[in-house]
């Protein structure tokens, strides 16, 4: 889905309306945030310019957590979001961005990785 552009058609400082004078181009597609929430992992592949392809994950039930005081990575399954310092409507709806916090079966994890911008979901295991 599309984002409506805003910039083609604007008022005047009359306020009357101007016409658009184009249509969109290909380059100023844009598409709404993936934004990735708790459930059965399913991600999804879009075309960026230039023919490739950016991973995005839409839901998530697993993450690679790693612990620094041990130095291993193990894969661990979300249990739930604790809290998003991104932004509170994200925290309120379980949305799962960078520096979010997870309860995980390891213990709570800070999300380090960007799951809508690389299909996964890594996070460093915080200390008790």
């Amino acid at each position: 889905m599309v984002k409506p552009l805003e910039n083609l058609q604007k008022r005047k400082l009359t306020g009357g309306r101007t016409k658009r004078f184009r249509s969109r181009r290909a380059f100023e597609k844009d598409g709404y945030a993936a934004e990735t929430l708790l459930g059965t992992t399913e991600n999804y592949q879009r075309r960026t310019r230039g023919g490739s392809f950016k991973t995005s994950l839409k839901f998530a039930d697993s993450a690679n957590v790693r612990d620094p005081a041990s130095g291993k990575t193990q894969k661990t399954t979300i249990t739930r979001v604790l809290e998003n310092p991104a932004n509170r409507d994200y925290e309120r709806r379980g949305v799962i961005t960078r520096g979010a916090l997870i309860d995980t079966e390891l213990g709570r994890a800070r999300v380090t990785s960007r799951p809508a911008q690389d299909g996964v979901i890594n996070a460093l295991l915080e200390a008790k």
